[in-house]
């Protein structure tokens, strides 16, 4: 599992079938800042994934890729390699809340 911000959507009005109806959101990666582990980093890559939470643009969202993104309830015979699993309501690291959701 990984952790990423939603930055966008992404529409595609020709797409295989099994993905009809399915929104489709633009994630970036979000890592520990090394020099200063009270903060997030992100990454320079992007990844498309499907949604299958509700979540929207802004929040912090728990993501998995590969075979793992298969498993996912209704994922199974889908063509994807990313989908949203958790929607992050906090994150502490060493014992310290670096993300709340409710206080963002």
């Amino acid at each position: 599992m990984f952790l990423a911000k939603v930055e966008g959507s992404v529409v595609a009005t020709k797409k295989e079938a099994s993905m009809g109806g399915r929104k489709m959101l633009l994630l970036r990666p979000q890592y520990i800042d090394e020099k200063d582990p009270s903060k997030f980093k992100p990454a320079a890559n992007t990844v498309v994934a499907l949604d299958s939470l509700g979540a929207g643009v802004g929040e912090l969202v728990l993501f998995c890729q590969g075979s793992s993104a298969r498993l996912a309830p209704g994922m199974k015979d889908v063509p994807v390699d990313a989908v949203i699993i958790g929607i992050v309501d906090a994150v502490d690291v060493l014992g310290k809340e670096i993300f709340n959701a409710r206080t963002k």
